[in-house]
């Protein structure tokens, strides 16, 4: 018999952009009937100009945007609630800044090659972030480490197979969003 994961759970669906974020939180939000913010929508609008401007963003630039997220997160766990959130979440530092309490959260980082992902990035219309910083973002990307509360799961399947490869990897059950506790 497994143990229940202690409640409440967010899950911060992580990697560069056009990595399929979004689609994959939206999935997963259908799927386990949780809260799930666009971690984007929490930026502040001069990040957005600079991004829309073809230039990336410095750590300056993302600190107060991180710190919305991890209040996002808090929010969650405060309430006793599960969630789900997007955010690059690029480095250590920032997701150690997400993680401030050291519980709560897992990082669900999707990994794809830049060649996938510049190609997902070419056909998406209707974002503030152009292809052009795609590599910045990979220079940027210092991937989870075994010490961090994190899965990597590929990006190459579908994306209601990748949601699917994250709940059966994290024993979640798509009635109720819980560990199962068989």
């Amino acid at each position: 018999m497994t143990e229940p994961v202690a409640k409440p759970m967010v899950l911060v669906v992580m990697g560069v952009s056009g990595c399929g974020k979004t689609t994959v939180a939206a999935i997963l939000s259908g799927r386990l009937n949780w809260p799930f913010e666009e971690g984007d929508a929490l930026h502040p609008q001069s990040n957005i100009d600079k991004m829309h401007a073809g230039h990336p963003l410095t750590d300056e630039d993302r600190a107060p945007w991180l710190e919305k997220v991890a209040d996002w997160v808090d929010a969650c766990l405060d309430a006793g609630e599960n969630g789900l959130i997007t955010c690059s979440a690029l480095k250590r530092a920032y997701r150690d800044v997400i993680n401030r309490r050291g519980a709560g959260v897992t990082f669900v980082y999707l990994a794809g090659s830049r060649d996938v992902i510049a190609a997902r990035l070419t056909a998406r219309h209707g974002h503030f972030m152009p292809p052009t910083l795609l590599d910045s973002q990979f220079a940027a990307l210092e991937e989870p480490t075994p010490d961090e509360p994190a899965v990597r799961v590929d990006v190459g399947p579908a994306p209601s197979a990748i949601a699917q490869t994250i709940i059966q990897t994290l024993g979640l059950t798509s009635a109720t969003g819980n560990k199962d506790s068989q």
